[in-house]
């Protein structure tokens, strides 16, 4: 009589320690270094500004608006004209969705974002007596308006402390250690629970900067970060 052979599955090889869960993740900053971090921002740019063009906070909301991927530069571009015939809701629901379409060709979804346009100063009369709200729930009901679109407009327009999470931010956070959030809503938890809140109105602002022109998603210029130091990412460019 045959014996069948044992199966391997008995005795299943010895797991490394860490070699599984939470292989490759980063260790946290401390209290100390976050504040470190976003103090030499501070040091290196006292006052960061957003690269939107935009001369009062309807124009600014219409230029966040439009900048749903798009580049800044690429949304400058086309306001500037729009801009100077429309900076009030009245001005650009008197221009018409046809004319704001064509102003904008050049920007991604500029059928979509257009009538969106036009939506939103029409509701802005409407509701709001041509007023910007500076109320998140109240800017979220605005068509084209979502979380990111009214976080930018609270904080850039009435200087909100609030952390508009874009692909920069949560790749920045993810790689320094600020925090190891999957999406949007939970980085923009961890930053105002973490960043100290004298450096709030303007955290959001030096991430963004600092992920466009430093850490870059394909390769960060590491060698001329200025926080090279106390950033976790293990995949630094050498310098």
């Amino acid at each position: 009589m045959s014996t069948a052979p044992r199966s391997s599955s008995a005795n299943p090889p010895r797991k490394k320690p860490g070699a599984a869960k939470g292989r490759g993740r980063n260790r946290g900053l401390t209290p100390a270094e976050v504040a470190e971090v976003f103090r030499r921002f501070q040091a290196a740019d006292p006052e960061p500004k957003g690269e939107l063009e935009h001369s009062n906070p309807y124009t600014l909301l219409v230029a966040v608006v439009l900048s749903a991927q798009a580049t800044d530069a690429g949304v400058n571009k086309a306001t500037r004209a729009l801009f100077q015939k429309a900076d009030t809701p009245e001005k650009m629901v008197a221009l018409g969705e046809d004319v704001v379409r064509e102003h904008i060709r050049t920007i991604g979804l500029f059928r979509a974002k257009a009538k969106n346009v036009i939506l939103l100063s029409e509701r802005l009369i409407r509701e709001f007596a041509s007023e910007v709200p500076q109320d998140r729930d109240a800017l979220e009901t605005l068509p084209g308006v979502g979380r990111k679109t009214a976080n930018v407009v609270m904080n850039v327009a009435f200087g909100a402390p609030t952390m508009a999470v874009d692909t920069h931010v949560l790749r920045v956070s993810n790689r320094i250690g600020l925090s190891d959030g999957k999406t949007p809503l939970k980085v923009e938890e961890d930053l105002l629970a973490k960043i100290p809140q004298e450096y709030g109105v303007f955290a959001h602002h030096w991430l963004i900067l600092h992920g466009r022109y430093v850490c870059k998603a394909r390769k960060p210029e590491c060698p001329r970060c200025l926080i090279r130091d106390l950033c976790r990412y293990p995949d630094k460019t050498p310098g």
